[in-house]
């Protein structure tokens, strides 16, 4: 009894954590059509797509975010603390209200993509899938008397896991499913049991296109802390909500697509521990399924490119040019593919798990893409890249110009 209430206090808790990065994307969009994320000059420097703290402040609480400054303050710090946000330099871990520069991590390639993390990302990329399915397994359905909407029998779900490529078997859809029972994603629909390949009934416990406001969060996080229950809102009983997670096409850092690799440039942020790619953002962003995670733990990622030095489409395509063509097949597991792209064209391979698929595939960082299972992509950029791999099937075949040494 006592391991069930600590397994759901964790699960709570992501479920928190996962709440906070919806809200702060769903904000950092809006920022972002506000046009109070930018490039900005300070001391002969440009700082690329980041906000004057001070200038925030002012549009939270012109937009009713927030009732005061001091309040706008401690939510803004909220999304720090859940590494959201950072100082540009990171030389500030409080979120001063002045004319300091801050930076979301999704628009620098510094979000700590953490199994957690990863695991989330797949769950919501999940979610999407079955609700605009037009045969979708969310139904009504009821069970022991009680009805349940949209809820789903568990050996259904691993049914369209297979039929989709979510999954490459039975046991796969089973250990991911029950990675996102354990992460506060899905949940028994009277929460009694366990994640099994049955017709026990489940459902989402998170409603990712409802809009979040961050006060809302706050203050639910202070009442789990007290309470230690989980709190919803009416709202989260409602599919159809208008506001989605993305409601304009993905921002340049904000791929579902990305995954985490150490390399020569990394630095450190205490966070749980990386497991194989995403399976939200998912392995790739990614988030090996139930890995246990430690707080003490770090997850290493790549702030800064890793490549020595820019190079054109045309330089990498010259005859003669030093490099070599590979033809790689990467197999995804239930996590993902695990490697990280950027780039605006050519797209190159930021970093790559070390355990993942990618890795195993021979994907290198510092490989520009040319083919994504036959589609040429050398002119693309990293988010169209990233979108066609996320879209496609499990098996990815990639054609890279690998540098020589």
């Amino acid at each position: 009894m006592e391991r069930t209430s600590s397994v759901r206090r964790k699960a709570m808790a992501r479920q928190h954590k996962g709440e906070v990065m919806i809200a702060g994307e769903q904000l950092r969009l809006r920022l972002h059509d506000g046009k109070l994320i930018k490039d900005r000059r300070y001391h002969l420097r440009t700082y690329p797509n980041c906000f004057v703290a001070q200038e925030l402040i002012d549009w939270l609480v012109s937009h009713k975010e927030a009732p005061d400054r001091a309040t706008a303050v401690c939510l803004m710090q909220h999304l720090m603390d859940h590494d959201i946000i950072h100082h540009v330099c990171d030389k500030r871990t409080v979120l001063k209200d002045a004319k300091l520069l801050y930076r979301f991590r999704k628009d620098d390639g510094t979000f700590p993509f953490n199994t957690e993390v990863k695991i989330f990302m797949r769950g919501q990329r999940l979610y999407e899938h079955l609700i605009a399915d037009k045969n979708s397994i969310l139904q009504l359905r009821e069970e022991h008397g009680v009805a349940y909407q949209r809820s789903f029998p568990g050996c259904q779900l691993i049914d369209w896991l297979l039929q989709n490529g979510e999954a490459e078997s039975r046991r796969r859809g089973l250990e991911l499913c029950r990675a996102l029972q354990e992460h506060g994603i899905i949940q028994h629909v009277a929460k009694k049991h366990d994640f099994f390949d049955s017709g026990l009934l489940y459902q989402f416990c998170i409603n990712f296109r409802r809009r979040r406001r961050l006060s809302e969060l706050v203050n639910e996080s202070e009442r789990n802390d007290d309470e230690g229950v989980a709190v919803s809102t009416p709202e989260d009983n409602h599919h159809d909500s208008p506001f989605a997670v993305r409601k304009n096409p993905p921002q340049e850092g904000n791929s579902a697509f990305q995954s985490v690799g150490s390399g020569k440039d990394v630095k450190q942020a205490t966070s749980g521990r990386r497991g194989s790619l995403n399976s939200l953002q998912l392995h790739s962003a990614g988030f090996a399924p139930l890995v246990q995670l430690s707080s003490t733990s770090v997850v290493r990622y790549n702030p800064k490119s890793v490549l020595r030095r820019h190079f054109t489409c045309e330089e990498i395509l010259a005859p003669g040019a030093p490099f070599i063509k590979k033809v790689l097949t990467v197999i995804g597991d239930a996590l993902g593919w695990g490697f990280v792209v950027r780039g605006m064209a050519p797209c190159y391979v930021q970093a790559v798990d070390p355990g993942s698929p990618a890795a195993s595939a021979g994907v290198k960082v510092r490989q520009f893409v040319c083919q994504v299972n036959g589609q040429y992509v050398l002119y693309m950029n990293y988010k169209t890249v990233s979108r066609l791999v996320m879209t496609g099937p499990r098996i990815v075949i990639l054609e890279v110009m690998e540098p020589l040494e």
